[in-house]
């Protein structure tokens, strides 16, 4: 099967969401939602919580770095396999650096992962909150020029995924992780 035609328009319609050379708000707006979905600012967020919580928030906290840390696993595995280089641009330079493979996005893949398992852990308004902010984060990402449509909605399959299975199997890790290593969870 030839790909080359859906590619192609992939990135017309990518580029046509671009706004990284646009000075304004929505320029602004995009930076703050891009960033927004970074995993050093998401681990900072969760350890505090961790750290400060009480112990429903403890464990909302490891389920979700747990989440995290295996889908950061699967998603940096997958960019290595396909090699789908970022589209060109200037903005992101941190992200071309580190990591200059494009498909799937990390960012859309952490943030949908977040939201599902928000709305599987509760409570329900962080939940919401959390299903509003991850589609913005995914289309900040193509905005600002460094992930083309197609990263993101394969972000968001691997992190809606990703999500389901961190519900369906986070008692077992938490029973392990208590029980094996005496965890102070709480």
């Amino acid at each position: 099967m030839n790909f080359k035609p859906i590619l192609q328009l992939d990135a017309r319609l990518s580029d046509q969401l671009r706004v990284a050379e646009k000075p304004g708000a929505l320029r602004n707006i995009s930076i703050f939602f891009a960033h927004s979905g970074d995993s050093w600012f998401w681990g900072l967020g969760l350890l505090i919580l961790w750290w400060r919580g009480d112990s429903f928030w403890k464990q909302w906290a490891i389920v979700m770095l747990a989440g995290i840390s295996i889908l950061a696993a699967l998603v940096m595995s997958l960019k290595f396999i396909i090699r789908r280089r970022r589209p060109e641009g200037e903005w992101g330079g941190i992200y071309r650096n580190t990591d200059p493979h494009s498909f799937p996005s990390g960012h859309a893949a952490r943030a949908f992962l977040i939201a599902v398992v928000a709305a599987g852990l509760g409570p329900g308004w962080l939940a919401l909150i959390l299903w509003l902010w991850a589609p913005l984060v995914s289309l900040a990402r193509v905005a600002m020029g460094v992930h083309y449509i197609s990263d993101v909605l394969a972000g968001l399959a691997v992190g809606i995924f990703m999500g389901l299975i961190a519900l369906e199997t986070h008692h077992p890790f938490l029973a392990w992780l208590t029980s094996s290593i005496h965890f102070p969870l709480w």
